[in-house]
């Protein structure tokens, strides 16, 4: 149980690292924040979790702040990508899809 633990614990790290990876090569905020949640969700996830099966008398704790992770995490990102569109922060211009564009040009039609 101790290996199965190690391994998830190493995905997990690996996810983390992959993570910060994007948010430090993608060109623009909205690309870092998606890099940033996704990996980062993930890899703490996993990470947390391996702890606790590494450690069982933690099992249950560590499955509780994995959850509270797993839920809390994309409220934040999604509040700063939104503060960033709200504030004029331009796309990467090899951006090729706006869909918040086609929503706001709808609701000025609308």
């Amino acid at each position: 149980m101790h290996l199965f633990g190690v391994i998830i614990t190493g995905i997990g790290t690996i996810f983390l690292f992959l993570g910060n990876l994007g948010i430090l090569r993608l060109p623009d905020v909205y690309n870092r924040v998606q890099a940033g949640t996704k990996c980062t969700t993930l890899g703490a996830f996993l990470t947390i979790i391996g702890v606790g099966i590494m450690q069982p008398a933690w099992f249950w704790k560590a499955l509780l702040i994995a959850v509270f992770i797993l839920v809390t995490n994309p409220i934040p990102s999604h509040a700063i990508a939104r503060a960033s569109r709200k504030s004029g922060v331009p796309l990467c211009d090899r951006s090729v899809v706006d869909k918040t564009r086609e929503f706001e040009e709808y609701e000025e039609k609308g």
